[in-house]
């Protein structure tokens, strides 16, 4: 049954929500690192990370297990957050639609 819209803004709400919280941690871990990069880098995260998710695909597939902790929301959630920091620092830029 295919849900409601409102139902889907309370998952994406929710899962932004989750994303902003791991992004928060991240930064009291790492600092705001992404503040220093140029829009290119942070591209450049967004592909590494977009292959890692193909990574871990195909080991599912193969019915397989990575040998590293996180996996695929977590590089989708790293991802989102990436895409919002490139979004920040092009509006910084006075970059238009």
């Amino acid at each position: 049954m295919k849900e409601s819209t409102d139902e889907l803004v309370k998952k994406y709400d929710e899962i932004i929500s989750e994303t902003r919280e791991i992004m928060i941690r991240k930064n009291h871990d790492y600092g705001d690192s992404w503040r220093e990069m140029r829009v290119p880098s942070i591209t450049d995260q967004i592909l590494v990370k977009v292959r890692r998710v193909q990574q871990l695909e195909e080991l599912a597939q193969k019915g397989e297990k990575s040998k590293v902790a996180e996996g695929r929301i977590s590089e989708y959630r790293d991802i989102i957050n990436y895409c919002v920091f490139a979004v920040i620092k092009l509006r910084e830029l006075g970059v238009e639609e």
